[in-house]
């Protein structure tokens, strides 16, 4: 099997970050989407919605998203568990998880899609395209930071986010704030429990991935 991705994308490194957790090795190959190389005939075959990463099995089968590759790599090596154990664990994992896609990710996003000029006709992830509204770069600031006094709100209450222990919530919080740096959006001197737990997730192993 095989990855195909973009090493510095924000999904990529989603699933880079869940299978160093996994001590799990995989294949990659890089695609070059500063350039175009994903809007490509060759990778389009591939994914033909153009995104990454993109997980190619040895039988053919290509599973995108990067969530449900995690889920895949979870379901070959369930320990240690990063998606919850107990029917309270994986609820709450999935709940903070999906809060941090939906308003967190998906709105740096809208930022960044509708707002730079490298996505002119491109705001969504497809290879069709998509006029850019300005005033959603403008609304997914302000929804980017409404998520940071969320998260920073709830890591008052414990430790990690979805509680005390390391989950696929803080890799997506992690991957969140990494990529809300490219719209200038991160936590504010106030924010002392998301910086606190900033600098605890950044000691792990599976944080260097941000560093290649």
């Amino acid at each position: 099997m095989k990855i195909y991705e973009y090493k510095i994308a924000p999904n990529p490194l989603r699933v880079q970050m869940f299978l160093s957790e996994k001590d799990i090795n995989v294949e990659t190959v890089q695609v070059d989407v500063r350039n175009g190389e994903n809007r490509k005939e060759e990778y389009l075959s591939i994914n033909p919605k153009g995104g990454v990463p993109s997980l190619a099995l040895d039988d053919g089968t290509v599973i995108t998203e990067s969530i449900a590759i995690c889920r895949y790599f979870e379901a070959i090596k369930p320990k240690p568990s990063l998606f919850g154990n107990t029917p309270e664990e994986k609820g709450l994992i999935e709940m903070w998880s999906r809060r941090t896609d939906i308003e967190g990710i998906s709105s740096v996003a809208d930022a960044l899609r509708n707002f730079s000029e490298n996505f002119k006709d491109r705001a969504v992830p497809d290879p069709r395209k998509t006029k850019q509204i300005p005033e959603l770069a403008k609304r997914g600031v302000m929804l980017a930071n409404r998520y940071l006094d969320d998260a920073n709100e709830k890591l008052e209450k414990s430790e990690y986010l979805a509680g005390d222990k390391f989950s696929m919530a803080d890799i997506n919080l992690y991957v969140l704030l990494y990529f809300a740096n490219w719209v200038k959006v991160k936590p504010k001197e106030e924010h002392t429990n998301l910086i606190r737990w900033k600098e605890l997730v950044s000691k792990r192993e599976s944080a260097k991935v941000f560093e290649n």
